[in-house]
């Protein structure tokens, strides 16, 4: 069976007949149901979870990688002076110092902050550390 082809002059013909039903529902007042539309989802915007800050330190570290120091960024000169000592010391063992990235939420990386007696909102004194048996001893 061959398969019949409708010629372009036969399809305007169907598609100027279609508008002319159209028009005329238009006049008489009947409406023509619309296609229902799928509405697109709105798409959540994705908050980007934040890297944790860090800070830069040097470390010093032997041949079995235990850390033995750990200096600012600032503190290079100490960390290298260190390092020298340490290999002054043991002439055998390998040491060697290394950037090492901390978190600051990091508890061996927190900046420790020391209360004035300005800073302090109670009128109480701020409370001073209880001296250790090597201060009483001096």
């Amino acid at each position: 069976m061959a398969r019949k082809t409708k010629s372009r002059v036969d399809l305007r013909r169907e598609a100027e007949a279609a508008e002319a039903i159209d028009a005329a529902d238009e006049k008489s007042g009947v409406k023509k149901k619309k296609k229902a539309t799928r509405k697109k989802s709105a798409s959540r915007a994705r908050t980007k979870k934040e890297a944790p800050r860090k800070r830069l330190m040097w470390a010093i570290f032997n041949g079995s990688m235990k850390e033995e120091a750990r200096f600012t960024y600032g503190e290079r000169k100490q960390a290298d002076e260190k390092l020298e000592q340490l290999r002054a010391k043991a002439t055998k063992k390998l040491y060697f110092i290394q950037p090492l990235k901390v978190s600051l939420s990091d508890s061996t990386g927190t900046l420790e902050v020391e209360l004035d007696d300005e800073m302090d909102t109670d009128d109480e004194p701020v409370k001073k550390k209880a001296k250790t048996d090597s201060d009483e001893e001096e």
